[in-house]
């Protein structure tokens, strides 16, 4: 009995029985009329009952999907039915999708003719990494005469893994082998002079810099030979980031973090395809995971199983911490790519005393963003006392965002300043930027 549920039809034909034998008191004839809905109501109902709970009578559910799905990319679902009854029955699924999606009334409706066998399917978008868990596939069955529905559960649960995005990444790949990043938009760097790295001696021709001219080989060949260079390689770099509250800040429905995480995956990316070695430290109220820089062809997978449940949590980071962990761990000149966000400056000041430490013994990068509200804010025309007061906060806040920059520069640290969105051009930008220049 547990599994049997009344339609609503079988209410409403049981609410028009009634009415017809009240009715019956004031018009005698109707009386045998509401006899006979009443025999043919209760005749339908039994029918029903047996049609639905009938020997080896049901239908098959079964859900389908991938192992692993991509934050903020519409992921597929399959559901598949197959109908057993032996006619046609109507179908009310209700999935219970992960709560993270908060989908309270997800219901799908469907009809299957006789032993027909569909395969429907519907998309999820995840804003949040980490495992997400189906529950049950719950089927309400009805027959054609749907006076009542049986219940009918698949307790198989799955568990799927979101990753952060990597959509991106192989578009990005380009700019590992060229310098030809204006094409994707992104800012065009002049190239200063050569690395010391040595690569071979060739066959002068026009246009080759004169200053490379290897007159050794010169002589022994009897012809202009010159020697070529590539860029440094096997360079050391780390992303480190802040999973503390400040990058727990929202922006298009993901975390800073999240953004964060997506341009740490492009950037390495790019790195070890530029044959340096990459590596990974995570941080909050103490250093959390750290995977050594190494350039092999599972360090990219290893970082992306480390990254894809990373949450950040409500304590402030601990750059202290950081600090003198990256003094025993990091025993070789690195260039580190710190992902954080200051809202003000004297939370910054706080911080500085750590972040010259990390620069003292490395090449340190510190990312943090604009608070794009406040910008929309500073870009409006106030017409009211309250919009100038709302205004001029504004415009010192995006004063301290710049007084951070010049700060840091101060104490010789490359600073970037962006919105989320425009993250991962930027990073990769100071990045090829610094190749160029020899700087790492």
């Amino acid at each position: 009995m547990k599994n049997l549920f009344i339609h609503y039809r079988w209410f409403i034909t049981l609410a028009v029985t009634a009415m017809l034998f009240f009715t019956a008191f004031f018009i005698p004839f109707l009386w045998y009329v509401a006899m006979g809905v009443f025999c043919l109501f209760m005749v339908l109902s039994l029918l029903d009952l047996l049609l639905l709970f009938g020997r080896n009578r049901k239908v098959t559910i079964e859900r389908k999907l991938t192992d692993r799905w991509h934050l903020g990319e519409e992921n597929t679902v399959y559901v598949q039915f197959e109908n057993h009854f032996g006619y046609k029955v109507f179908l009310e699924l209700i999935d219970e999708v992960p709560v993270q999606f908060q989908a309270r009334n997800f219901i799908i409706n469907r009809s299957l003719a006789t032993d027909e066998k569909v395969k429907i399917q519907y998309e999820l978008k995840p804003l949040s990494r980490g495992i997400f868990t189906f529950g049950h596939l719950i089927a309400y069955v009805a027959t054609p005469i749907q006076f009542f529905k049986r219940k009918m559960v698949n307790t198989d649960t799955a568990s799927v893994k979101v990753y952060p995005t990597t959509k991106y990444i192989k578009n990005y790949q380009l700019l590992a082998i060229s310098d030809k990043n204006n094409l994707i938009g992104t800012k065009k760097i002049r190239r200063l002079g050569h690395s010391l790295e040595f690569e071979q001696i060739k066959d002068y021709v026009n246009g080759d810099d004169i200053r490379t001219i290897n007159w050794n080989a010169t002589a022994r060949r009897n012809h202009m030979m010159v020697n070529t260079f590539t860029d440094i390689r096997s360079q050391l770099i780390y992303c480190l980031i802040d999973k503390g509250r400040n990058m727990k800040m929202p922006f298009e429905g993901m975390t800073l973090m999240d953004y964060a995480i997506k341009s740490s995956l492009t950037f390495l990316n790019i790195a070890l395809h530029r044959h340096d070695k990459v590596g990974l430290i995570t941080f909050s109220s103490g250093v959390n995971d750290i995977i050594p820089a190494e350039h092999n062809s599972s360090q990219m997978s290893k970082i992306l199983e480390t990254l894809y449940h990373q949450q950040t949590d409500f304590l402030d980071a601990d750059y202290e911490k950081l600090l003198t962990v990256t003094r025993y761990k990091l025993s070789q000149r690195s260039f580190l790519m710190l992902f954080t966000n200051f809202e003000s400056l004297t939370a910054l000041e706080r911080q500085m005393p750590y972040l010259r430490g990390l620069a003292k013994r490395h090449m340190l990068c510190v990312v943090f963003f604009e608070n794009t509200a406040i910008k929309h804010f500073k870009e409006t025309q106030p017409d009211t006392t309250e919009g100038i007061y709302v205004k001029t906060i504004a415009d010192r806040f995006d004063y301290e965002k710049k007084q951070m920059v010049k700060e840091l520069r101060r104490y010789g640290i490359i600073s970037i300043l962006t919105t989320p969105d425009k993250l991962t051009v930027d990073v990769v930008n100071n990045y090829l930027e610094l190749k160029s220049r020899q700087s790492i």
